[in-house]
């Protein structure tokens, strides 16, 4: 069960701690996008090898994605929670003493480069050496968490406070969970048959966007999205998949995969007029690169649960129907470069044309 609230329910100090939180989120994803897409594409083009781009069937729900990992792709998993997680979840989610981003810890695992210097002040992420210190420790196995220091009563701040962090909830047990939220099931996931049980599992990767074959970072992630629904707060996972070629992002709001695509420079021209911008601008803020007569964009593809990935209004248990979508395409945007200011994304329509 969700146990974060609408901004409306919350008090004054809560609605604080929301915004700073958002706020840092905007930050974190402006970083998370220039390394996950950008900094990926130029790993390739430095190695004067052709960037895998995805083609816009990938984007559509339940897309087969090619079944092909590409080592020039960053990856990594961040899970970034408003609250401080309470220590009774760590049966599950594996934050332990040894595992926190103390200088001793940093400097004791063989798979980190070295630090050097270190202050425990740049585990901040207002710490102006926060992006620096985050770099290094985003390719580490399993997943880095950020979360609110506890020690900080007067001021909600947030830090990585672990890396090498793992979610060690059975993929059936977040099935379970979920199923009993949308009421496929009253109390466990076997309780109508076998069949159904394997359809519910497959049902949880449709929920979060991904395929049921899935790469370990993305099956984590998912995981990580359902048991974190436990956890006070609203909660923010990141999925960079060197599968999928793509930027996963799971919130409050749902999910979103950001990917790079190319586009014709006329194209390009007309989405500009359309939103009454000069080709100039676009070509400024919102291209990445440049392929011949071709234009390289982030795309964000949004997606929206259907009713029957929603909780059912009267609270009685359904049937489950396999065939049936849970989700749809909700928005599609170009979006401007990551650190440009004053320019919003841009609305297109590339999946279905």
């Amino acid at each position: 069960m969700a146990l974060w609230n609408y901004r409306e329910a919350l008090s004054l100090a809560d609605k604080l701690r929301r915004s700073y939180y958002e706020l840092l989120r905007d930050d974190l994803d402006q970083f998370l996008i220039q390394y996950s897409l950008i900094d990926s594409y130029h790993n390739f083009i430095s190695r004067q090898m052709p960037y895998p781009f995805v083609e816009k069937r990938e984007l559509k729900p339940r897309a087969r994605i090619p079944d092909q990992e590409y080592e020039l792709h960053n990856s990594f998993l961040v899970a970034f929670v408003e609250d401080a997680i309470p220590a009774e979840h760590k049966k599950y989610i594996r934050f332990f003493e040894e595992n926190r981003t103390t200088k001793v810890n940093l400097l004791r695992a063989k798979s980190l480069p070295r630090l050097g210097s270190y202050d425990r002040n740049w585990r901040y992420l207002e710490s102006i050496h926060f992006r620096n210190f985050i770099r290094p420790l985003l390719p580490v196995d399993y997943a880095l968490l950020i979360q609110r220091d506890p020690a900080s009563h007067s001021r909600s701040r947030y830090h990585l406070s672990h890396y090498h962090v793992r979610i060690d909830w059975p993929i059936s047990d977040a099935a379970e969970d979920l199923a009993r939220s949308l009421r496929y099931i009253s109390k466990e996931i076997y309780e109508k048959g076998e069949k159904c049980a394997e359809d519910l599992q497959r049902k949880l990767f449709e929920y979060y966007g991904q395929p049921v074959m899935a790469g370990g970072r993305r099956t984590a992630a998912i995981v990580a999205a359902q048991y974190l629904r436990r956890v006070p707060g609203i909660t923010t996972v990141y999925a960079s998949s060197s599968g999928s070629r793509a930027l996963i992002r799971i919130s409050e709001r749902g999910v979103a995969r950001l990917v790079l695509m190319k586009f014709l420079k006329a194209d390009l021209e007309e989405i500009a007029a359309q939103n009454g911008l000069s080709p100039h601008k676009v070509k400024k803020y919102y291209v990445v690169a440049r392929e011949g007569s071709e234009r390289v964009c982030i795309v964000q593809a949004t997606y929206s649960r259907t009713y029957h990935a929603r909780a059912p209004e009267d609270g009685k248990l359904r049937d489950l129907k396999p065939d049936l979508n849970w989700l749809a395409v909700g928005e599609q945007h170009i979006l401007p470069n990551p650190g440009v200011w004053k320019y919003p994304p841009l609305p297109v329509n590339v999946i279905y044309t």
